[in-house]
């Protein structure tokens, strides 16, 4: 059974470790760099490195993979060296690279530590090589601009993120109960679940404690848009009274009894395959589990949801979450070296062509660029995705992806910490401003 591929920030588990512990372990695991690479072999290859935060990126991220397979055939002269970790270690390493001057030609990289390694002068600017190749025009004004500061491009979409909540209509049938609209709805839905025998809402937080993508999006419907830049500079905090209503509504959904009682044990794959197995009405997750759970018998019964409304939210509540995941990065290095720097042109210019759009999505991923896809008729756990995300207004980026690290592992934490009862909203909030203040 193939792997699943992560959208998020660090792995680990739910326990309020402090920063410094966790950097230690991950320090221990990592050497100095990644090395050289991106040399012209005897035989006129050119080599880049193409650096992911998947350990296994045949398996767990087959979109890129078969990409890469294909750029390969069509460029036989140029070699891509693909190299993985988890991701954790991925981002750290990366950190210990552009300080020793040992980047790898392309990365996978957390835009907040893009953003550092562009100020540090680490990162090549892409805006020329966008212009050369006439690649502005295939994306989105937004795509973009998540990755730029002033005129540097420093950074391209790697993937799309959508996120929200798969449902099985069977199960959902089967106790009376339509797809929710409002958190009202999802409320009474997880009563009468619970009530029931069976489990709303899969999640699992052992080493997978950023996987709340709902629930970030919810940040949004109470106002997170127009409020992070204040929660950044200090001039507002985040345990804020809006912030704690949300908190409140997912305390709600604990003492209903939504979650499963193995939560804290079970890791994020292990909640996709109860949800995949028929044990769960719900499962908090994204676009990247499509191809995942098209491979189920109850992939004729799954559907895609949103998220609820919240009558006492903030703002629009109408909305889903669609916006460019971490981004692709390149060497700065990789400028000095003229075959190294056409290779990687070429590889950009393929992998943002309608070619290398529509082999993301024959395996699942929706394109990055303003490609219209041709999406197979079978993929209709992809399709139900994709409807929704056409339908309804994004927000510009994922909370957790406009803050630093430390900070988007708080938020992870605050938010189980909730679920799993360990933390009351109020503790919860303190806990994501504690680590904005320390940071």
């Amino acid at each position: 059974m193939k792997l699943i591929t992560y959208r998020a920030a660090a792995t680990r588990p739910l326990a309020l470790l402090t920063a410094m512990t966790v950097a230690t372990a991950v320090l221990a695991g990592c050497s100095g760099g990644f090395g050289e690479s991106g040399d012209t072999s005897s035989d006129g290859k050119t080599t880049i490195s193409l650096s992911m935060q998947n350990e296994n990126v045949e398996l767990s991220d087959p979109a890129t993979w078969n990409l890469i397979q294909a750029f390969e055939t069509a460029n036989p002269d140029i070699k891509i060296d693909v190299s993985g970790e988890p991701q954790a270690q991925h981002l750290q390493k990366l950190t210990v690279a552009a300080q020793s001057g040992t980047l790898p030609d392309v990365f996978w990289v957390y835009n907040s530590t893009a953003k550092q390694m562009n100020q540090d002068g680490h990162l090549l600017d892409l805006a020329p090589i966008m212009d050369e190749l006439d690649m502005t025009d295939r994306f989105s004004e937004t795509s973009l601009s998540n990755f730029q500061e002033g005129d540097v491009q420093y950074g391209l979409p790697y993937q799309a993120l959508i996120t929200g909540y798969f449902y099985n209509k069977a199960i959902l049938d089967e106790n009376g109960i339509a797809v929710p609209k409002t958190f009202d709805d999802l409320l009474a839905a997880s009563q009468k679940l619970s009530q029931n025998g069976v489990t709303a809402i899969s999640q699992g937080a052992s080493q997978s404690s950023f996987s709340v993508w709902a629930f970030l999006t919810d940040l949004v419907r109470f106002g997170w848009q127009d409020k992070y830049e204040a929660i950044l500079s200090g001039d507002e905090k985040y345990s804020n009274p809006d912030f704690l209503r949300l908190y409140e509504h997912i305390e709600q959904l604990a003492d209903a009894g939504a979650f499963p009682s193995n939560t804290a044990t079970q890791t994020f794959q292990q909640a996709v395959d109860a949800f995949a197995n028929g044990e769960a009405a719900f499962l908090d997750g994204g676009v990247w589990l499509s191809s995942y759970l098209q491979d189920f018998p109850i992939a004729k019964d799954v559907g895609f949801w949103e998220g609820p409304t919240y009558s006492d939210g903030v703002g629009e509540q109408e909305i889903v979450m669609n916006v460019p995941s971490a981004p692709f990065a390149v060497s700065s290095k990789v400028g000095e070296d003229d075959a190294k720097l056409e290779a990687v042109k070429k590889f950009l210019d393929f992998y943002y062509s309608d070619e290398g759009q529509q082999i993301l999505v024959d395996n699942g991923q929706p394109p990055v660029t303003t490609y219209d896809p041709d999406i197979p008729a079978e993929s209709t756990v992809f399709q139900s995705v994709i409807d929704v995300a056409q339908k309804l207004p994004s927000p510009p980026a994922q909370p957790d992806l406009q803050v630093e690290e430390p900070v988007a592992n708080a938020m992870y934490d605050s938010i189980y910490g909730v679920i799993q009862k360990q933390l009351p909203p109020e503790k919860a909030l303190d806990l994501v401003q504690q680590a904005l203040e320390n940071n």
